[in-house]
């Protein structure tokens, strides 16, 4: 009854419990919050904003946006609720909750803002979990979502690599988690760090290096590499959609919102 996979929960908890992030420099974990948050309405949020982050995990995204904010709830079935615990010991503005997205652990329209990156993807059906989190805005709330996509921008080639990767995927994923640690482990260093490594050369001699598979990584600690490996191999369910899709999934959340307050006029839509 629950939009989630047991498997996939039990997976991300082993992940955050070995990689909480603690050995990621501040740098670092700075420089990728201003990547994913670039995007993200801050100066839409009223004073002392009350919002949610869904599938919090470590809680390495609430470490920067909670001073920003009055009120964030965190929220995570898996066992990393306890590592984001511990993380954000020192914050006096967290609410954590165990749950699931579609537990109502949230009152409806309660809330001023939300974001889930890299969550909803894992999830069984995700058009509906992204309207378990539409539903816990208030109208005009800005949502802010990040979803895999299907590399349909990207060359025949591209793709045929990801597909070789997600086929070593749906092996690795299944052994046991001591045994999954040690080949992402491998991976990172016999795949990440040298395509990295070919990336960062190559720009520095004035190529473009977007076409390269893993150049996103090239800046990144060999610590962020062995976290990634670790989420890209290790995750037993994984969603990839073409950019069509994804308009499409938030327009339709967009057509529900209006459906509801054409019924119930109290306020403008949330984007």
């Amino acid at each position: 009854m629950k939009n989630i996979d047991r498997k996939t929960v039990e997976s991300f908890g082993d992940e955050w419990s070995t990689f909480d992030q603690s050995s990621m420099s501040d740098k670092e974990a700075y420089k990728r919050f201003n990547e994913y948050f670039a995007v993200f309405s801050w100066a839409r949020l009223p004073k002392d904003a009350e919002g949610f982050d869904m599938g919090c995990g470590s809680g390495h995204w609430a470490k920067f946006v909670a001073p920003k904010v009055g009120r964030l709830h965190c929220i995570d079935p898996s066992s990393a609720i306890e590592v984001a615990k511990k993380n954000l010991a020192t914050n006096k503005n967290n609410t954590f909750h165990k749950a699931t997205l579609d537990s109502n652990c949230l009152p409806q329209k309660s809330q001023d803002f939300g974001y889930s990156l890299g969550v909803l993807h894992h999830v069984p059906n995700p058009e509906p979990a992204i309207r378990s989190c539409v539903d816990l805005l208030k109208p005009g709330a800005p949502l802010l979502l990040y979803l895999y996509y299907s590399f349909d921008n990207r060359p025949w080639w591209f793709r045929i690599i990801w597909h070789i990767s997600d086929l070593a995927r749906r092996v690795i994923y299944r052994l046991p988690p001591f045994l999954k640690r040690i080949i992402t482990e491998i991976v990172a260093l016999l795949v990440y760090m040298p395509l990295t490594t070919y990336s960062r050369l190559m720009e520095k001699s004035g190529f473009n290096v977007a076409s390269i598979p893993l150049s996103y990584c090239r800046n990144y600690s060999f610590y962020t590499m062995r976290t990634d490996a670790r989420d890209r191999f290790g995750t037993p369910l994984e969603h990839r959609f073409p950019r069509l899709q994804i308009t499409e999934m938030m327009q339709g959340q967009v057509l529900s919102m209006y459906n509801s307050l054409m019924q119930h006029p109290t306020g403008v839509l949330s984007e």
